[in-house]
């Protein structure tokens, strides 16, 4: 294929990054449309990007839409090498998605627009670029580009705390990237020839590296992702940004932003350093159980509906890591890739709808409502639906995900007891999201203090609504996205038992 979806894909957004740039500051529609429209361009791109490869590319675990290598900084080896397989399309799919929505739904945003959009558009191409970056200078580079515009996005149209949240937030992330930093550096000076091409070093650093650098690489790659994840206990990070991010930066937040972390792991640590994986399974899975049930536990005691939702992340993602530690499952892994896109599009929805409230009523508090499934019966229905989701109802994704998780991690035989251990998440999942739906959408409605309160308007439906049918659809017919990532997490698997 001669046409280069994949650059287009990164820098159309960076083009629209710099045309907001030289619009009039206070042109805010302007403003608000053009982002739109660079933000529309990629997820259309994407989408095309999906239905191809699945049609066909789904049988090949080989990458597609390959660019270069390029030769682009000589004296260092570093290339301009892109290309995505089937665990990168359906992420480059769910950012092409999430990232549009979330521009949309920033359209209420009044202060400082111009620099907001720009960001926005900014962190966009950071996002599709590392999950099409197949040499380790460019993957580093659009790691690091994240960085700054989701700095700005909390710590300038955050709530009242957005500086420390977003100085935290910062603080985390640079630390996990000095640690891959200083992993990427070993490696390059152990390969011979010193090489930065992830591909190449999946091949051949198993083979070339001693022991000892594969354990020091291992574990600093694994601190580098576990932070982003969050894996317990570097998640303190998380709910101070999401509860002080303004909603549509939590939705890009939960929805691509954590993912990051668990691509990353099986796009470099798994299949560069099997032996470490097989080595650490074990403490991996026990991590994630922690986080399971930890994160079950303090979402319970939560009296803020964002930050219940934030904590849930930190539970959801636990699964993923329980499906990583179960390195010689298909059925896992896959569960780990459906769990990454169903969380996405589950609490990105969630946030949206929290959102949505919090601009009606200007509080959060659980306990400050009630009995708002009379007045607003059509936000209730679909705050009730993605809850059901959440917690993992049959028929939604989230089932799916957690299902094929339980399955491929309990036929790894060393992970039988965590796993039956992790299936207490599923039940603490139910009772928080139960007891918040009963305590906001059920009993009696305070007329007195919530009659003003209007009904979900047809914007914010049109933003959950592909959403919550693509939550169902995979739910119901979970087919398609598991052909395409079959291949390539079969070659994965494959890797990880040399």
């Amino acid at each position: 294929m001669n046409f280069p979806i994949l650059s287009y894909l990164i820098f159309i957004p960076l083009l629209g990054f710099l045309a907001v740039l030289f619009l009039p500051k206070e042109k805010h529609n302007a403003i608000r449309w053009v982002a739109s429209i660079f933000s529309f361009i990629p997820m259309v791109l994407a989408f095309w990007l999906t239905f191809d490869y699945y049609f066909a590319f789904s049988g090949s675990a080989d990458f597609v839409y390959v660019e270069g290598p390029f030769e682009w900084i000589a004296p260092i080896h570093a290339q301009y090498f892109l290309g995505v397989d089937g665990i990168s399309v359906p992420m480059l799919f769910l950012t092409g998605l999430l990232s549009f929505l979330s521009i949309i739904v920033s359209f209420n945003i009044t202060h400082r627009v111009k620099e907001y959009f720009a960001f926005f558009l900014l962190l966009e191409t950071g996002m599709i670029g590392v999950f099409c970056a197949l040499d380790f200078f460019l993957f580093y580079v659009f790691w690091e580009v994240m960085l700054v515009p989701m700095y700005f996005l909390i710590g300038v149209w955050g709530g009242p705390r957005k500086e420390y949240a977003a100085i935290k937030f910062f603080l985390y992330t640079l630390f996990g990237s000095i640690f891959m930093l200083v992993a990427i550096l070993i490696l390059y000076f152990t390969s011979e020839p010193h090489t930065l091409n992830i591909v190449e070093l999946i091949q051949t650093a198993p083979g070339f590296m001693a022991r000892t650098p594969q354990m020091i690489c291992f574990i600093f790659f694994f601190v580098a992702f576990a932070i982003k994840v969050p894996v317990w206990p570097f998640h303190t990070w998380l709910p101070d940004a999401h509860v002080e991010a303004p909603t549509a930066v939590s939705v890009i937040l939960a929805g691509v932003l954590l993912k990051m972390g668990t691509y990353g792991m099986m796009r470099i640590s798994w299949p560069m350093f099997p032996e470490m994986v097989r080595y650490f399974h074990i403490p991996i899975a026990l991590l994630g159980l922690i986080a399971i049930i930890y994160g079950a536990l303090v979402s319970m005691a939560q009296k803020d509906l964002k930050k219940l939702v934030a904590y849930s992340s930190v539970s959801h993602m636990g699964y993923c890591m329980l499906a990583l530690a179960a390195y010689g499952s298909v059925t896992a892994m896959a569960g780990c890739m459906f769990q990454m896109f169903s969380h996405g599009l589950i609490t990105g929805a969630l946030f949206m709808l929290v959102g949505v409230i919090y601009d009606r009523a200007h509080t959060r508090e659980i306990a400050a409502f009630g009995g708002l499934g009379v007045k607003l019966p059509v936000y209730t229905g679909l705050m009730v639906l993605f809850s059901m989701a959440s917690l993992g109802l049959p028929g939604m994704s989230g089932f799916v995900s957690e299902f094929m998780v339980f399955v491929g991690a309990f036929i790894t035989p060393t992970l039988k007891v965590i796993t039956a251990l992790a299936v207490l998440g599923v039940v603490l999942t139910a009772g928080y999201m139960l007891r918040m739906v009963q305590n906001v959408f059920l009993g009696e409605f305070d007329r007195s203090k919530w009659n003003h309160l209007t009904e979900i308007n047809v914007r914010e439906i049109l933003m959950v609504s592909p959403l919550a049918v693509l939550t169902i659809v995979i739910g119901v017919y979970p087919s398609p996205l598991s052909n395409i990532m079959k291949a390539t997490l079969q070659n994965l698997v494959n890797l990880m038992a040399r």
